[in-house]
């Protein structure tokens, strides 16, 4: 009889399925933002399908994401349960801040989101469309200041790229660095800088209540239900989106990568993770394994190239 009593208990412990691991996610940057957003996102969504119980969100900002990264894959190492937040702008901040730690320190998961660019002036701006802002650009660059996020992010990139398409020398561009999309947004409203650039959901507020005014998004569709042209529509050849990622600690196992991974693409493909991404206008560009190694590989390369066109790397 303790046989089978001791035989159905190792039995049970054996059916009973994996803990579900306990997660942190790193935002490299303060709350409010992208990429806080998205780590809030990934934390509600975790828990409400069951994938962790228990997800803490912590805000490391800085130098456009490399503090965060530097001090997480210092500290991480071989930590399976560790997550971190990044995406485009990170790429570019590592290249222009010469950063010593890069995205070969940790573990690149997944691609998780891709979101367009928006170019908005405030709504008493003689400027009404893309081409009075191409013919501004043409008689002084330098008149043209223009606000968004960190240098050498994917909204200087997409400015310097703006300024090139249109035979302006992209290494003119009069580019404000804001470290806070709210700081962006208030300089923008106020007159302060000329033309705004961020992701399309930090002014859609603003859009639809009539104090800024969008000249384009910077996608190669129309966003849906908004009433704007594509910069190539517009006459530009430029498209341009952010793109937001998560990886892991530096020095896991394949067997704890690979565990990582199933996470985050039953994450990814959950109904929760589905209807957040409709929430906040933000594309499904889900990529995991190799392709998305190949992809970052090839996105680093890209930028790298960018932003010596733009001048600010050598």
């Amino acid at each position: 009889m303790k046989h089978f009593i001791l035989a159905s208990i190792v039995a049970g412990a054996m059916a009973l399925p994996a803990a579900a691991a306990d997660y942190t996610i790193m935002a490299p940057a303060a709350p409010g933002g992208g990429w806080d957003q998205t780590a809030r996102s990934l934390q509600a969504a975790m828990q409400q399908e069951g994938i962790s119980k228990n997800v803490q969100v912590i805000n490391v900002p800085g130098a456009g994401g490399t503090i965060g990264l530097a001090q997480f894959a210092s500290q991480q190492k071989g930590n399976a349960n560790a997550l971190i937040v990044g995406g485009y702008v990170m790429v570019g901040a590592i290249l222009t801040n010469k950063a010593p730690v890069t995205l070969k320190d940790v573990t690149p998961i997944a691609r998780l989101t891709g979101e367009d660019e928006a170019i908005v002036v405030p709504a008493s701006s003689p400027l009404k469309s893309v081409d009075d802002l191409v013919a501004a650009l043409k008689k002084d660059p330098g008149s043209v200041s223009w606000g968004g996020g960190s240098a050498g992010g994917v909204d200087h990139i997409a400015a310097g790229l703006i300024a090139k398409a249109a035979g302006v020398d992209p290494t003119k561009i009069n580019y404000i660095a804001f470290s806070g999309g709210g700081e962006a947004l208030a300089a923008i409203l106020g007159s302060q800088v000329t033309v705004g650039i961020s992701g399309y959901g930090e002014f859609e507020g603003q859009v639809k209540a009539g104090t800024l005014r969008l000249l384009a998004t910077t996608g190669e569709k129309r966003l849906a239900g908004v009433d704007a042209p594509t910069l190539k529509e517009a006459g530009l050849d430029v498209a341009v989106q952010n793109w937001r990622m998560v990886a892991a600690a530096p020095g896991l196992t394949p067997e704890q990568k690979a565990a990582v991974t199933a996470d985050i693409k039953k994450l990814a493909t959950s109904k929760t993770w589905q209807e957040t991404l409709k929430t906040k206008g933000w594309v499904d560009t889900y990529l995991d394994g190799d392709a998305f190694s190949q992809q970052l590989a090839k996105d680093i390369s890209a930028t790298e190239t960018v932003l010596k066109d733009i001048g600010l790397v050598k």
